[in-house]
């Protein structure tokens, strides 16, 4: 997947989304957010990312000391904020080489790391954006391809925080199966997840398995229902065996 175009196609579509809304209008999946304050956390959240990366710091940026962090008044100059802010992403990475080292709040990772981050940063927010706007999750698009690879950066996220956490989000033995029903995904569009029962480790692997629980649909319904945008009873997703083990991970999965 081409990262760096799918971010700024995402941005875009992002952009024109907030300048076709009320601006106070509110965020039901990020309840404490209004349009604006949705917008403002994503702009500002690609030049944290880019002066992390520009600045090869090895320690976390405090929000405030983000350069120009906040976006203009003007509605023309903020979307122009929020694009030069992806672009620096990009630029960044590119300067210090995608594969150098960058520090993230997982610990030290290969700069262009931040690149995947932004873009489904940015998607999942989109998503936000246009569940507030219309309502119905369906007249949101989403490549089959981007999906998937959002679910499988979601999952690299929340095993690796979780296992620095020690929070368990699924009891010992239990395991989750994910398959996106689009064509053409084959093994990525698979996702087995688990607990060991004897060491407690999480781990997840695109493996074909039965799973405690089981969810078949498409890779943006999917999508949407690991990050708790829509529950899967409003979805197309079928799911088959204990919905209990579901609920548990996705109640114990926020980031």
């Amino acid at each position: 997947m081409d990262y760096a175009a799918a971010l700024l196609d995402e941005n875009r579509s992002f952009g024109e989304l907030v300048r076709s809304g009320d601006p106070e209008l509110a965020i039901p999946t990020c309840p404490e957010w209004n349009l604006t304050q949705l917008f403002r956390h994503v702009g500002r959240g690609h030049r944290w990312a880019a002066q992390i990366v520009a600045d090869r710091l090895d320690h976390p940026l405090d929000p405030r000391d983000v350069v120009d962090g906040k976006p203009p008044a003007d509605p023309d100059a903020a979307i122009a904020w929020l694009h030069d802010g992806a672009q620096r992403v990009l630029d960044a990475i590119t300067k210090i080489g995608p594969d150098n080292p960058a520090w993230t709040f997982l610990g030290p990772r290969p700069a262009g790391w931040w690149l995947r981050r932004r873009l489904h940063e940015t998607t999942v927010h989109r998503a936000d954006a246009a569940l507030a706007l219309g309502g119905d999750f369906r007249h949101f698009a989403l490549p089959p391809e981007l999906a998937a690879d959002g679910i499988s950066e979601w999952l690299d996220l929340i095993t690796a925080r979780l296992g620095r956490d020690g929070q368990p989000a699924l009891a010992g033995g239990d395991s989750v199966h994910l398959h996106a029903t689009d064509e053409g995904l084959g093994p990525a569009g698979e996702w087995t997840f688990s607990r060991s029962a004897e060491t407690g480790a999480l781990c997840w692997s695109h493996e074909h398995g039965k799973g405690s629980v089981a969810l078949r649909g498409p890779a943006r319904d999917l999508f949407l229902a690991i990050l708790r945008r829509v529950p899967v009873a409003d979805t197309d997703i079928a799911m088959f065996g204990d919905a209990a083990v579901w609920q548990a991970w996705v109640d114990n999965t926020t980031f």
